[in-house]
This record gives structure tokens, C-alpha cells and sequence, in this order.
């Protein structure tokens, strides 16, 4: 069986070193998130995610949920008492607005929770995210009735939400939904249609759900420009609160699927269903992006999650086997055999995990820091390049984290070779489990496609424009720090050769839009690892500065320095397959495949 325990001192590290938070005490939020408390919130979530969460992991994959004649879907043994748990202790309201019940902390802290949970057991964390995006939307987009009526209840845990976009004959292209919306008179509409692929879309763990769901209204014009959004109620809800009768929806059935069992992903099913317009007519999509961008972050962050949590069962397993020898000689002669953490193809693996998990980590919070200040700042200019920063590390961050975290996990199953592959020591479920990160959310090749073809020219190119000239900052202030020096040195190479992929498409892409699709795949990545050498840098200087207090900071060098010389090269590769075009991507008549 595997084990979890929250890496609090490099979350910590992380919010109250590198990205300093304390100096943000002026911000609503900020104000109330002194060192005290964030230790507390860590102690208690961490003691959450270990002991009640990760144990139900292996468990409820095994088991998975329970579709019944009556349409209503179990969670596996032990997913509700959880919850509740989960529920009682108020995490679902951490970083939501206090009109509503929430304790309004900073966004960024709820993603380092969400962190915990996802890693402790993903698919129990994907319930209480799906309702935070749901939420969200309804306080983004809502009018005050709404808000009124549904937030207090999801954001205390008592009603879960979820988000309807995907048709069997539609996924990315929504243009194509059939899903329809007839208005009743009376303000409400009447939903029918089918949705699938739809996580948490029903369970037992909380009294109602609230479904927001895209519908074209009827009349409304064809394509991305006629989808308007819903909130859908699987019980509908009296003046006075209470919930009253069963509304049209049902989960139709469950899908089969590769991992993630314990979270019901659900075929739902809309016969005339009670909606009421979310946001204006025709304007839906733009209102469910809200949603999709923050599950996105949410997203990437699960890739990280378990490549944090395959990472410490494989190094558990590799310090704990015995296998052969050290290559310099027997490093425990007094044993049979050396554990296998001696062999350096081994180290190699477990150190390519650990150098993307740290620095993925400073990486996210970063961004998780700037949606903060999009929403908190006085100062037009810093939420304008929030705003900025936001959507453009959006799609990076989705794909090159659910990318590398998967492929991570699949390094720390092989650390433990046979046993890996067996079912009971857990480790193939993390694989199987990490794989949805990759498509769900925006298929990753999509992400690319979104970053080349709309977020480099978004506003000129202001956002990529200005994160370049904060690393030319940052390398320039720093300039002369000997110890920091090599970090300043691969930051600088990784962004002169995004800057330079930058500038190949933009003299390449507009005479053959094919040479941006084949590139973009290896400018995501490219861009990431510019992104990445940031956070490290960001983390070096900082750990450099405290490297006498303690082993910690002597090992996040050691792993910076390892980031440097092992995994930041590939940058190079990248930026020539960027150079390479699609001639030959493109070359082979279809009929050849």
C-alpha cells in the first residue's frame, strides 16, 4: 500500500520565502493569513490528506461507484464519512468571498490545500473542485438572487456542483451541441438534451447538485455564438430554501474508464429539465470559461499532485530494496545487497521527479499568487498584468504539468519494477490515474494550439512581452551574485531560445498556419522550461540566502543545480523542432497513414 505525507516545508518555502505573501498583508485576505494560521491550515490539512483520504485511495479505486436502477449513484465504502469530515472542517469555504460563508482567505492557499487533497486521492478532490468551479461561475456571472441561493450552500459544502459542457458528438468544438433550452414564460427554460464525460455528476455525498450546462436557446444563432449557460438543479429549490422536487436531470449511466473509479463520471441525461439563464443570452461560453480556466489550474495542479505522491513511494521503495551493487563498491556490505537508491539510473529518475515537482510548485503558487492580485489589487496596471500572466500560463501550465506528472509517475512505477506493475502496492494506479490530466480539460494539444494561435498575440504580445522583461529584471538585479550565477545563466539561455521560437512564428506562422500547429506542442514545452528555470532561480536565490539554517536549503540546490544540468538542455532540442516547420509533418497523403 502507499503512503502520503503533505510536503508542507516546501509549501511552505515556497508561499512564505520565495513568493513572500506576508507582504501582501495589505490585501483583503492577506490580511488575515499570518505564518500561525497557514501553519495550522497545513498541519490540519495535511493530518486530512493522510489519514482519511489516502487510505479510501486504494480502496475506492478497487471498488468504484455504483450506478442504480433508480439512477442515483454510491461513492465507494468510506468516500461519505470523508466528506462529511472534509465538509465539517470548512475546507471548502477557505478562499471564498465571507458574504457567502466563506472565510475568504487567498486563492492561492486553497490551491495548496487542493494540492493535498488531490494527492492524498484524486479522485475524491475532483468532487469539492468541481463544486469550487462551479461556485465560482455563479459569483462571477450570477445575479444577486442566485448567488443568494446557491452559494451559502456550495460553499459550505452542502450542495456539490458540476459543469456540463461535452455531447457524444461534440468535445472541443461546442459549436456542434445539440442541447437545447425553450424558455417557459415565467424566467426558467426547460433543458433537454445529453451530456457526457461529466465528473462528480452524481454521487451521495452532499443533498443536491448544481449543474451548469450549455444549451442553445431556441432561435439562438448556430455555432460558438448561440450557447447560452444554466444552472440546473438536480433539486429544485423552494422559496424558503428547502429543496423540493426531483428536477428532469439523471445520470443515464456511468462510464467505464481507465482510472479515477471513485469519482462518478457520469452520462447525464436532461428531459425538460428547470434551468435558469446564467450571465446573458448567447454569452455562455465566455461565462463557462471562467470555470474551464480555473479547472485548468486545477488540473495542472493534479499532475503535480501525483508526481509528488508517486515520488515519495518510489524513493520509499528505492531506499528500501535490496538489489546488486553500488558501482563503486558495496555502499552496505553488512547486507546482502545495496538498496537500489544507489544506482544512478535510478537516482536519475527519482531526480527528474523530484527537479519538476519543485519547481512546478513555485511555478503554480506564483501564478495561483497573480489571480490573487487580478482580484484583490487596487492597482490597475498589477491587475492588468495578472490578468495577463493568467491567461497566458493557463494552457502551459495544463499541459506541461498533466504531461510531466504523468510520465513521472510511470518513471517512479518503474523504480519499483515488478512490484509496480502489480495492483497491490498502488503504484500503476497513480499511472492510470494521472492519464485523464492530459485530456480532460482542454485535450493538451488544444492548450498548444490556444498558446500559439491566441495568447502570443493576444494585446501585441503585452503578456509573454512583459513576463520576458521581468526575467531581464530579475537577471539584472541579480547580476554579480556568484552563487546564483548559474541559475541567472540557464534562465537567461531558456528565454533567449523562447524568444527566438517566439520570433520564428511569427515570421513563419502567417505564411503557412501549419507550421504554428506543428510547433506548438515544442513551444508549450520550450516556454514551460523558461517558466521552470524562473521558478528555480526564484528559489535559489532564496535558498542560497538560508542555506545555513539547515539541510533543506543545501538540498533545494542541489536539486536546482540538477534542473539545470539535466532537464533545462531540452530546451535546445525543443526550439530546432519548433524551427523545423510542418513540410515534412505534413508531407504524407492521408491515405499513406
Amino acid at each position: 500500500m502507499t503512503q502520503y505525507a503533505a510536503p508542507t516545508s516546501d509549501m511552505k518555502f515556497v508561499l512564505n520565502d520565495v513568493l513572500q505573501i506576508s507582504k501582501y498583508s495589505n490585501l483583503p485576505g492577506f490580511s488575515e493569513l499570518s505564518e500561525d494560521l497557514l501553519e495550522a491550515i497545513f498541519e490540519e490539512g495535511g493530518k486530512l490528506a493522510a489519514n482519511v483520504l489516502h487510505p479510501l485511495n486504494h480502496s475506492g479505486d478497487k471498488e468504484g461507484c455504483t450506478r442504480h436502477e433508480d439512477g442515483s449513484v454510491t461513492t465507494p465504502t468510506g468516500m461519505k464519512d470523508a466528506y462529511n469530515e472534509y465538509r465539517e472542517g470548512g475546507w471548502q469555504g477557505l478562499s471564498f468571498d465571507p458574504e457567502y460563508g466563506g472565510q475568504g482567505l487567498p486563492h492561492v492557499i486553497g490551491l495548496a490545500v487542493s494540492e493535498m487533497m488531490s494527492a492524498a486521492n484524486m479522485a475524491f478532490a475532483m468532487y469539492p473542485g468541481l463544486s469550487r468551479g462551479a461556485a465560482n461561475t455563479i459569483y462571477a456571472h450570477g445575479d444577486e438572487d442566485q448567488k443568494r441561493t446557491y452559494l451559502p450552500k456550495m460553499i459550505a459544502g452542502d450542495w456539490g456542483g458540476t459543469m456540463n459542457l461535452t455531447e457524444p458528438h461534440c468535445g472541443t468544438d461546442l459549436g456542434l451541441l445539440k442541447s437545447k433550452a425553450v424558455p417557459v414564460g415565467d424566467g426558467s427554460y426547460k433543458i433537454s438534451g445529453q451530456k457526457i464525460f461529466i465528473s462528480s455528476g452524481e454521487h451521495d455525498l452532499t443533498d443536491n447538485i448544481i449543474h451548469l450546462v450549455i444549451a442553445r436557446i431556441e432561435g439562438a444563432p448556430e455555432g460558438t455564438k448561440g450557447i447560452s449557460l444554466f444552472i440546473v438543479p438536480k433539486f429544485l429549490i423552494n422559496e424558503d430554501g428547502s429543496l423540493g422536487e426531483r428536477n428532469g436531470v439523471s445520470c443515464g449511466a456511468l462510464e467505464e474508464k481507465m482510472g479515477i473509479h471513485a469519482n462518478s463520471t457520469c452520462v447525464m441525461n436532461y428531459d425538460e429539465a428547470t434551468g435558469y439563464l446564467l450571465g446573458e443570452e448567447n454569452k455562455g461560453l465566455r461565462a463557462m470559461f471562467t470555470m474551464m480556466n480555473e479547472a485548468r489550474l486545477g488540473v495542472a495542479m493534479q499532475g503535480m499532485a501525483i508526481s509528488e505522491v508517486s515520488y515519495q513511494n518510489g524513493a520509499a521503495y528505492a531506499k528500501d530494496r535490496l538489489q546488486g551493487r553500488a558501482l563503486t563498491g558495496p555502499a552496505e556490505p553488512d547486507k546482502p545487497a545495496d538498496p537500489i537508491i544507489v544506482h544512478p539510473d535510478v537516482r536519475r529518475m527519482l531526480m527528474d521527479q523530484r527537479a519538476f515537482t519543485e519547481g512546478a510548485r513555485a511555478w503554480i503558487y506564483w501564478t495561483a499568487l497573480y489571480g490573487d492580485l487580478h482580484d484583490k489589487s487596487p492597482d490597475d496596471e498589477t491587475r492588468q498584468k495578472a490578468d495577463d500572466y493568467m491567461g497566458l500560463m493557463t494552457p502551459i501550465l495544463k499541459s506541461y504539468l498533466t504531461e510531466k506528472g504523468y510520465w513521472h509517475a510511470t518513471n517512479a512505477q518503474q523504480v519499483l519494477g515488478g512490484h509496480g506493475y502489480i495492483q497491490e502496492w498502488g503504484m500503476e494506479q497513480f499511472v492510470r490515474d494521472a492519464r485523464i490530466a492530459l485530456i480532460y480539460e482542454g485535450a493538451n494539444g488544444i492548450q498548444a494550439l490556444d498558446l500559439v494561435g491566441r495568447k502570443l498575440m493576444k494585446d501585441g504580445g503585452r503578456a509573454w512581452q512583459t513576463f520576458f522583461a521581468e526575467i531581464d529584471d530579475f537577471i539584472a538585479d541579480n547580476d554579480g551574485e556568484a552563487e546564483l550565477a548559474p541559475f541567472l545563466e540557464g534562465l537567461k539561455t531558456a528565454k533567449a531560445r523562447a524568444l527566438e521560437a517566439t520570433q520564428w512564428l511569427g515570421a513563419n506562422a502567417m505564411q503557412n498556419f501549419n507550421h504554428a500547429g506543428a510547433g506548438s506542442m515544442d513551444y508549450l514545452n520550450l516556454f514551460a522550461l523558461t517558466c521552470l528555470s524562473y521558478a528555480w532561480a526564484m528559489s535559489a536565490k532564496t535558498a542560497i540566502q538560508k542555506k545555513d539554517e539547515g539541510a533543506f536549503y543545501a538540498n533545494k540546490l542541489i536539486t536546482g543545480k540538477y534542473f539545470l544540468e539535466r532537464i533545462l538542455p531540452d530546451s535546445a532540442a525543443h526550439l530546432e523542432k519548433v524551427k523545423a516547420g510542418a513540410d515534412t509533418m505534413m508531407a504524407l497523403e492521408a491515405d499513406a497513414f
